[in-house]
């Protein structure tokens, strides 16, 4: 996946009509991710969030304190101006993508911790997003808590949950689909980047590489910090990978997308950035973390 998404994203920048046509579908292409996502859960995946509330409630608790600030302090520390400032911001108050899940599990982590933490996050997203956006993000653009809601609601909750509701019903029937469905989903997230990258290709040029800058400090601190809370916490080495990752990637396919339709395209530059930056990062972290017990 991670070449995949260089090879869209070079191509969207050196090629911008080549992916221009997915801008107004972006929204649609989210759908379809999410969709697939629920479409790889059970009812029963919810019973460890039951029987195990402590460690996902820290781990949620994690993921939308830590990101979200460290994004408020980047964008303070760089001066970015208020459109690039609101992206950076809105990728630190989204949940935890699936992604994390796949590397956590190359990780050797605890997965069951992961995928629970990316449902919980995602589940809480549609209220606790815009809130910290009105919280975080308000000084520089109009915030409209509302509005946020509902579009995450849409985008997010409703995909998910009919993907749940159809694999509960008719999973056994869809074993031949449910095959196909990541690679569904990853030319889904493609063609999202695509999409900001080519009406943005410009911008890019000039301010790209301050941006990249900051989203690989933003990501790489999410993993220490997530790593480091995890063990102050005294949870084991398996359950710190899980929280590090998970806190690490966040679900920048829903940034982008939200910052196309709330705040304009520059907006959806460091989501963009950030998708094709986790994926390398993620990699080399999995990897790193699978040969340490």
């Amino acid at each position: 996946m991670s070449l995949l998404v260089i090879i869209a994203t070079a191509t969207a920048l050196f090629f911008p009509a080549s992916f221009i046509w997915t801008v107004p579908k972006i929204t649609i292409f989210l759908g379809v991710v999410m969709f697939g996502m629920g479409m790889t859960l059970k009812i029963e995946d919810f019973k460890f969030i039951l029987e195990n509330p402590k460690n996902v409630l820290i781990g949620a608790i994690a993921q939308f304190t830590i990101m979200p600030l460290l994004a408020f302090l980047i964008t303070k520390i760089f001066s970015f101006p208020p459109e690039i400032a609101v992206g950076i911001i809105l990728v630190g108050a989204c949940p935890g993508g699936t992604s994390s899940n796949v590397m956590t599990f190359l990780a050797k982590g605890d997965l069951a911790l992961s995928v629970s933490m990316t449902m919980t996050t995602t589940i809480l997203a549609p209220f606790v997003t815009p809130a910290l956006m009105f919280f975080f993000a308000g000084e520089w653009l109009d915030i409209s808590f509302y509005a946020m809601m509902i579009s995450i609601f849409q985008v997010v909750f409703v995909p998910i949950f009919l993907g749940i509701f159809i694999n509960a019903t008719f999973g056994k029937n869809l074993k031949k689909i449910l095959e196909y469905l990541p690679m569904i989903s990853i030319i889904a997230i493609i063609l999202i980047l695509g999409g900001v990258v080519s009406v943005n290709s410009a911008k890019i040029f000039e301010v790209g590489f301050m941006i990249l800058v900051a989203v690989v400090l933003h990501n790489i601190l999410g993993y220490f910090l997530g790593f480091t809370l995890a063990k102050i916490l005294k949870m084991d080495t398996a359950k710190a990978k899980a929280i590090s990752i998970e806190v690490g990637m966040q679900n920048s396919g829903l940034a982008t997308s939200l910052a196309m339709v709330h705040f304009g395209a520059s907006a959806a530059i460091p989501g963009a950035i950030f998708s094709v930056w986790h994926n390398i990062s993620g990699s080399l972290i999995a990897n790193y973390f699978s040969k340490r017990k």
